[in-house]
């Protein structure tokens, strides 16, 4: 079987941060977040990225999305290099990768209508496919829908719904652009365990129906055992192991995979993870 085309590469990512001056006679120090860290990500597929907390998957995440630049290392997406792109061509190809952020009620804006907050990436398409307020109407009450939502929730605030209902909100904000590529950024944690199941079920369904491809962060190893095809652990800022989830969850090769799977609540030394707590399916 021919396999599906590259989506999302990345080679040899690094990221530092200056820290404050000790002293005015010595150079700032530097954290070193990531290092060379490389993957890459097929159409249609999931990527779970797993660590501790400190081990970079946010700074990844970020880079990514091309919110910061890289200190080393290339992003390209659909061949394209995101951080070599001037500004305009940058915002024309985030249609093609949307993220979805950890706490559902943080990333939307208390003071605007869902239609408003859904609609808002519309912005990024050519005025042919937006042009009209009952257009925008439409795709975000078609958003709404296709993440198990009504048409009619278009006109409520995010205090009116549930964390679940939120993430939901978060979801169809993300698709309205018909996007290649999602980032996910622990998009459960912040959610009750029956609502995670319901969220991930759904996040599974559209990848089916939509062809997706998911950058999935978390530090939960049964809900990237549940959702992602492939993984890469990183521990302080490096890859330590890659590669097909059930080969490194069930034989991992390094101390620190080893570790953190361990730690799963109920594990053997090298556990067959559960699926993620509460998931009927």
């Amino acid at each position: 079987m021919t396999e599906a085309p590259v989506l999302l590469r990345a080679e040899n990512l690094g990221k530092h941060y200056a820290l404050p001056r000790r002293s005015l006679l010595q150079p700032a120090p530097r954290l070193q977040a990531l290092q060379g860290v490389s993957f890459s990500l097929q159409r249609g597929r999931s990527l779970g990225v797993v660590g501790e907390s400190g081990s970079g998957k946010s700074t990844l995440a970020r880079l990514v999305m091309a919110l910061e630049p890289p200190s080393t290392g290339q992003v390209w997406l659909d061949g394209q290099d995101i951080h070599a792109l001037p500004p305009v061509a940058l915002r024309a190809l985030r249609t093609r990768f949307q993220m979805v952020f950890q706490d559902p009620f943080g990333s939307l804006d208390p003071r605007r209508r869902i239609a408003q907050t859904v609609g808002e990436p519309l912005s990024l398409l050519p005025l042919t496919r937006a042009q009209s307020a009952a257009e925008r109407a439409r795709q975000v009450a078609e958003a709404l829908e296709s993440v198990g939502l009504n048409a009619g929730d278009a006109q409520k605030y995010p205090h009116e719904f549930s964390g679940g209902q939120r993430q939901r909100i978060a979801l169809a904000r993300a698709l309205i652009t018909r996007p290649a590529l999602i980032v996910a950024d622990e998009p459960v944690s912040a959610l009750d365990v029956s609502v995670q199941a319901q969220v991930l079920n759904l996040m599974q369904d559209l990848q089916d129906q939509l062809a997706l491809s998911y950058l999935f962060i978390s530090h939960d190893l049964s809900v990237v055992d549940l959702v992602c095809d492939d993984v890469i652990v990183l521990h302080e800022g490096r890859v330590v192991e890659a590669g097909p989830t059930d080969e490194v969850f069930r034989q991992p090769q390094h101390p620190y995979t080893r570790k953190l799977l361990q730690a799963v609540p109920g594990s053997s030394p090298t556990p067959p993870l559960a699926a993620a707590p509460g998931n009927t399916s």
